[in-house]
This record gives C-alpha cells, structure tokens and sequence, in this order.
C-alpha cells in the first residue's frame, strides 16, 4: 500500500500566517514528547546534543509524536555525515545541525541529507523506516523534498559568516543559540546581554535579506516577543524538563515549610 510522507517544517511554516512557536523535548521520554505533542504547539525539537537520546529513545519519540497535529524537529549532537544517516534512516524529515561555523560546514550537512549524484546520503531505503520499507514510492528520486535542513548560528565565527552560510543552497533556514553565542563572546550565562542580542539581530535580518527563515531560542518571554518583532520566524520558547523542574519547585515552595 503506498503511503505519504508528512509535509516538512518549512513548508507548514510558508503556508502560516504566524511565526511557528514550539519546545524543547529534552527529557528522553516518549511518554512526555507525546503530552508535549498534544500542547497545542506548532513544534517541537528532540535534542540529542545535550540529553540522553540515542537512536531507539528518538525512533520511540517518532512513533509517540506521530499522531498528532505538529511539526518535529530533530538535532543531532554533531554534524556527521554517518550520524545524519542514521537519523534520516529512522524516519526524521527535519533536521537541526548545531555549531555551524563556516559555509564549508554548512554545505557538508546538506550533502549529507542527499542521495548521490547530489550528495553522499547512504542508499539503504529499503531497509529504514523514512521510506516506510519501500512503501513510499520513489522515495530515493523525493527524498530531500521530504527533508528539511535548519543549521544553527550559535559562535561568533557563524555569525561572521552568517550571510555565506544562509547562500549554501540546500540550507532552509537557520537557527540562532543565544546562549553558546554569548560564551563564544566571553559572555557566558549573559544571553540576555545587549552586545548578544544585537548579533542575534544581525542575523535576523542577514536571513531576511536572503530570503530564508531564521528561529531563535528565548525562554524569556519578553526576549522572545522582541526576537519575532524583529523577524524571526520560528522561537522555542521552553522545555520540558525545564518546565518539569520549576513546577516541581513551586509544589515545595508552596507546601514545604
């Protein structure tokens, strides 16, 4: 029985006459991506560069998000072409790269997302579940219209060469990480920091003068307000074990004595 492939993250974010807002899903749980994919949200990103996702722990969460009305993103914890592989292969349609310095890196990840003659993705479709088994037809000829690329701006050197990486064709869009941004900038813990920002919104508008996406990080809510007035096109705006933590706090807080 032949089946379809979801729509990628950028073509449901073309297609909104909003910004897409989502989350973090950090904990490794199946169980709370799936509450979490119930939120109400537009998406969400499994992180495996800083939680303990491999890939069984990301493949359930796949399964667990699958039936509900949202975009999953997907970072792996480096940009390896056997990593991206294997990540392809379990079914991920959208992928975040991190530390994304330079438009050489960039262009890695992209051919690592391709087949050959346009990349170096390994063929073993028949054998993964992206293609559902061969049941999608002509997967291998339509695959990267099922993949999504988002790399992420998150070093002063990337934000150097901000505007070479946003031409790497193959990129859709990139992703800013305030937080690794200002360590790079001997900043560190000053996400917040005026200095910070004002890169951010550099590449804010370096985006929108080449006319691709561009997301941004900010748990604060008022941050998060100024990034989307100053363009950004998608924001995670928490996370669960974050959320998880500072409500387990209030029960104390309220209750313990």
């Amino acid at each position: 029985m032949p089946l379809q492939l979801d729509p990628r993250f950028y073509t449901v974010l073309r297609e909104s006459d909003r910004p897409l807002v989502g989350m973090w899903v950090c904990s490794g749980s199946p169980l709370v991506a799936e509450i979490c994919a119930g939120s109400g949200l537009d998406w969400l990103l499994i992180d495996a560069e800083h939680s303990p996702n491999g890939l069984e722990s990301i493949l359930a969460q796949l399964h667990a998000t699958s039936g509900y009305p949202i975009q999953v993103m997907v970072r792996p914890p480096v940009n390896d072409t056997v990593v991206i592989k294997q990540y392809l292969d379990l079914g991920v349609q959208n992928l975040m790269i991190p530390m994304v310095n330079s438009a050489f890196e960039a262009a890695a990840a992209v051919v690592a997302v391709r087949y050959p003659p346009h990349g170096v993705r390994g063929v073993g479709s028949a054998l993964a579940r992206s293609a559902r088994w061969n049941r999608i037809p002509d997967y291998l000829a339509t695959a990267s219209d099922s993949i999504s690329l988002t790399v992420q701006i998150e070093s002063e050197a990337a934000a150097s060469a901000v505007e070479e990486i946003l031409a790497v064709d193959g990129v859709d869009g990139i992703f800013l990480g305030p937080s690794d941004l200002a360590a790079s900038m001997g900043l560190l813990g000053q996400q917040e920091n005026p200095l910070v920002r004002a890169v951010v919104e550099h590449c804010l508008e370096a985006a929108k003068a080449a006319g691709k996406p561009a997301g941004v990080n900010a748990f604060n809510e008022a941050t998060a307000r100024s990034y989307l007035d100053a363009g950004a096109s998608f924001v995670l705006v928490g996370a669960d074990v974050s959320v998880l933590a500072r409500a387990s706090e209030g029960f104390a807080e309220k209750f313990i004595r």
